[in-house]
């Protein structure tokens, strides 16, 4: 089991205590749908609105907030509020809306009531000490009685959640006005082309299209392309818009609707014209913490087109594609989570996408209607909670956590797998000829783990049933082995069929047991070299499934082969031109074939969250660094050059950044924070200032990282 989550019991009644810094505040979960709401139905094909096709939720309109303050003086406190609002002050209502209140020293609680249908009902407090923050509790009136940890209830049984809130650090930085922000961006080029020009903006881009000496009377269409070839193809382009001018005189103008393109297709009708046009850049402003440079140019050159990648899918949510859907997949997000904490180490991202999949009660689907969609929200709260240690969301989630692993415990066949059931997608990923009948191995994989993160979180929540999802997840995982471990095939088959195992093997089941420990190291050696290194076994051609491959073959110790690997298949993209990097990339296609996908001949996204996955595999596999306890408290440096002269980066934490530089000769090491262990291999004991070398086998050494200490180790790397 996963020995880095300690059971904690979480406090959830409020302390007299309160932070100086108020933010607005919100029913957990409800901003995040309802800003979900408005991205993801912006999606449009060919100027046709296309929204998602899964349920969506709406925010509560009606929310009560509270918090019991204790006053060693008195204090004035303003009020504001999006909605509707009245005040209670130790239950009495204060007459009309109140725009600030006197609370006298000594105990107190302050309530809030706000309605509101067209935004979300939110309140930004400020005193002296009477803050609105997350420690204040709110409930939707919902009147639920519960028994467990997580949620506090009254003795009407209404339940009490602790507050959502993001950044809207100032009373005039209402949720309700949240906008992305912008910065002008100028085309490269203007060529004149058919009846209009074509317009470069030198790569992939996003934002609104400002059109310049816009005149006449008729039609302005403009054709977008993440390929000059999409954008000229009038017929077939993914998206385009059509505007509608009647200006006498020369006139600028902005579209109202975001794009992602690179190039535009300016077509002016026969009575209108343009001479120009620029961009306003759409972006959501985050630092980039982490990085990664080597001795291998074409590598540093992926690791920027990745951090490109993500900066463009980074956005209200983490996204997968910016052309096409702008819509928020489980399984995409869970990739860019960890990609995330090797870059911006931004949590409120997370947080946010977690919420939005996630919906309201009642679960009546998988998420995204997939199941291993499902099953990735999962393992991305096991994640979150490894890389923050934020203990208050997990508390905040747990009951939404428990709700959707009772539907997916309901859902199980007569032999206790997971199956597709009718309105069920089981995805697994776009390969030809993958079948996706009967129980696939794969889907029990992930239930399993899944079931490991249950226990885990009610553990840290103090739930009782932690036992019992411990026992589901050991009974499931011994079933697992049983049903589809091949002993001659040294691996997993790929499904069973009315109970009886299929002979297939395919990637996906193999390689997730390698990195999820699932394996005997004997096991893991079978799968590398009976599996993964197999050309027989059939081929991934997404780097979303890449992704897992070659995070299974680093976790085998495979970096030289990964670092080739890598070189191949995403530096095959920046041979072609890339910018950033795509949904899906088969080198053995040509021409306007990379372009194709799903039928249409530009259907597939050029720049795709998952495709930026070598920013994760070079700071967790190359620089070596990951948590072994929740938020850093912990952690383990394990450098592997992998066939590299050089390297040096850092890795965010939740508080710094830990840095480092490793040559064959030299490694050099800095933390902000936490106590680490510095794993390396070297011919000869390493030495330096404050070093003390352990040897814990031969050629094997550790040593001790303390914060705030510069450290400069000399070795001699093994040969390989």
């Amino acid at each position: 089991m996963l020995s880095w989550l300690i059971p904690v019991l979480l406090l959830i009644h409020v302390t007299s205590f309160a932070q100086n810094k108020a933010t607005w505040i919100w029913y957990p979960g409800d901003f995040e749908i309802a800003l979900s709401n408005q991205m993801q139905n912006r999606r449009t094909e060919r100027a046709t609105f296309f929204p998602p096709f899964w349920r969506m939720d709406n925010p509560s309109v009606l929310v009560d907030f509270h918090k019991v303050f204790d006053l060693k003086e008195p204090e004035d406190v303003q009020i504001y509020a999006e909605g509707q609002y009245n005040v209670k002050l130790d239950g009495k209502m204060i007459e009309g809306y109140p725009k600030a209140v006197h609370v006298p020293a000594g105990q107190h609680k302050l309530n809030l009531k706000v309605y509101a249908e067209d935004k979300v009902p939110a309140i930004y407090i400020q005193g002296k000490t009477i803050v609105s923050d997350s420690t204040w509790l709110v409930t939707n009136e919902d009147k639920e009685w519960i028994d467990e940890t997580g949620k506090a209830s009254d003795q009407s049984g209404t339940t009490w959640l602790q507050a959502g809130s993001w950044n809207f650090d100032s009373p005039d930085k209402r949720p309700s006005e949240f906008r992305l922000s912008t910065v002008p961006q100028s085309a490269v080029s203007h060529t004149a082309k058919a009846k209009g020009f074509l317009v470069d903006f030198g790569k992939e881009t996003f934002g609104f299209v400002k059109l310049h000496g816009l005149q006449g009377v008729g039609t302005v269409s403009l054709y977008y392309g993440e390929s000059a070839e999409e954008a000229l193809s009038t017929e077939h382009c993914e998206t385009l818009d059509r505007i509608q001018v009647n200006a006498s005189g020369a006139i600028d103008s902005t579209l109202d609707l975001s794009k992602a393109f690179r190039y535009v297709y300016v077509e002016p009708s026969a009575k209108t014209r343009v001479d120009s046009i620029s961009m306003d850049y759409e972006y959501l402003p985050l630092e980039t913490k982490g990085s990664f440079h080597s001795s291998d140019e074409e590598l540093n050159r992926i690791w920027e087109l990745g951090r490109y990648t993500m900066e463009l899918t980074t956005r209200e949510f983490f996204i997968d594609g910016i052309k096409r859907d702008r819509w928020i997949w489980s399984g995409d997000a869970y990739q860019s989570y960890l990609m995330n904490y090797y870059l911006f180490f931004d949590s409120p991202s997370v947080r946010r996408t977690t919420l939005a999949l996630r919906g309201k009660e009642p679960v009546s689907s998988h998420i995204n209607t997939i199941m291993d969609y499902t099953f990735y929200w999962f393992l991305g709260i096991y994640d979150y909670y490894l890389y923050t240690g934020d203990k208050q969301f997990i508390q905040q989630l747990y009951p939404r956590m428990q709700s959707l692993m009772d539907f997916c415990l309901s859902r199980r066949n007569a032999d206790g797998f997971m199956e597709g059931l009718a309105g069920d997608w089981v995805f697994v990923d776009w390969a030809e000829n993958l079948s996706k009948k009967g129980a696939l191995s794969f889907e029990q994989l992930l239930f399993c783990r899944s079931l490991e993160t249950m226990s885990l979180c009610a553990d840290l929540v103090g739930d009782d049933k932690a036992k019992t999802y411990k026992e589901e997840a050991e009974h499931l995982k011994d079933k697992l082995f049983k049903a589809y471990w091949n002993t001659n095939k040294t691996a997993f088959v790929h499904s069973s069929m009315e109970g009886k195992p299929t002979e297939h093997i395919t990637r996906y089941t193999n390689m997730f047991a390698i990195f999820f420990d699932y394996l005997t190291t004997a096991q893991k050696e079978g799968v590398k070299n009976n599996v993964l290194l197999n050309r027989a076994v059939p081929k991934i051609t997404t780097p979303y499934m890449r992704f897992y491959e070659l995070e299974a073959l680093c976790a085998m110790g495979e970096q030289k082969y990964v670092l080739k690997e890598m070189k191949n298949y995403w530096g095959g993209m920046l041979k072609l031109g890339a910018t950033s990097f795509w949904e899906e990339f088969n080198p053995e296609k040509s021409g306007d074939e990379h372009y194709a996908m799903y039928g249409r001949p530009f259907g597939k996204s050029l720049c795709h969250a998952w495709g930026a996955s070598p920013i994760y595999l070079l700071g967790k596999y190359y620089l070596g660094v990951k948590p072994t306890s929740p938020g850093y408290e912990t952690y383990l440096i394990e450098p592997n050059l992998g066939g590299l002269e050089w390297m040096e980066g850092a890795v965010p934490t939740p508080n710094g950044n830990i840095a480092l530089y490793c040559s064959k000769k030299e490694i050099k090491v800095k933390a902000s924070e936490g106590k680490g262990i510095l794993r390396i291999r070297s011919k000869v004991i390493p030495t330096g200032k404050d070093v003390k070398a352990v040897e814990k086998s031969k050629d094997l050494y550790e040593i001790e990282i303390l914060n705030n200490t510069d450290y400069t180790i000399h070795y001699q790397a093994l040969s390989h």
